[in-house]
């Protein structure tokens, strides 16, 4: 009888030990604020393009004003490693964004980067997708779980939804918020809450572990972007080497 009860206590006791998953409300802890709302400072761009209005970073080009190569504007406080990247964005219907990570800056070309971006458009056709800009292209579209492998290509290797049916979850000329997480060579993108890509680069002569943070206008018609609350979350220690 004794061993029988202390059997059961035992049992009772593991259950009490298990712990679930709760939502994470208030989730501020470690973010900090990047832009200001009121000048440009620690922020490098054409100011042809860029502009601070409304608290909001603005990024426009009009029928005077049209690109031949995409144009950022660049983050100066520092660099992104493993970090996680809050920020709320409205785009207009015909525009195209996206917010680059881990990039570095091509030095014959101005406000010019390469690397992985988190993409943003009005029509919603790449919103949520992970795109190296003027690397390997596309790395994982939405929806997709990706592995890039050795040879540079990618793999979709499983799936977080149906490409439409997260396209649902994405306000058309509204604010929407963008949840970046990034963790040694794992890019996960959400957007109003809902994974929208995975990508694991497994590419050890091509991945980067570091690099610069910018903003982008893009070639094509007449556009306007608008981002604010940049809030940014440097994860340390961190998970893998610089190369």
């Amino acid at each position: 009888m004794v061993c029988l009860s202390l059997f059961m206590m035992s049992i009772l006791t593991a259950k009490a030990q298990q712990v679930y998953p709760t939502p994470a409300t208030n989730d501020t802890a470690g973010f900090g604020l990047i832009f200001d709302g009121k000048t440009l400072d620690g922020w490098e761009g054409d100011p042809k393009y860029w502009r601070v209005e409304n608290n909001c970073l603005v990024g426009e080009v009009t029928p005077e004003t049209l690109l031949k190569q995409n144009s950022f504007i660049i983050w100066r406080g520092g660099t992104t490693r493993d970090f996680e990247l809050k920020v709320e964005y409205r785009v207009s219907a015909r525009g195209n964004s996206g917010i680059n990570y881990r990039s570095v800056q091509i030095t014959n070309s101005p406000f010019a980067l390469r690397g992985y971006q988190s993409d943003i458009d009005g029509a919603n056709k790449y919103t949520g997708q992970n795109y190296e800009e003027k690397g390997r292209t596309f790395l994982a579209l939405r929806g997709d779980i990706s592995r890039v492998d050795h040879d540079g290509k990618s793999r979709i290797i499983g799936s977080v939804g149906d490409k439409d049916a997260l396209t649902a979850f994405i306000k058309n000329e509204d604010w929407n918020e963008v949840h970046l997480v990034v963790r040694g060579n794992t890019m996960t993108h959400l957007v109003n809450g809902h994974v929208m890509s995975v990508v694991v680069d497994d590419d050890a002569e091509r991945r980067k572990f570091e690099g610069l943070l910018g903003v982008q206008v893009h070639v094509g018609p007449p556009m306007k972007i608008e981002y604010r609350n940049f809030r940014l979350k440097k994860l340390l220690p961190n998970l893998m080497p610089t190369k």
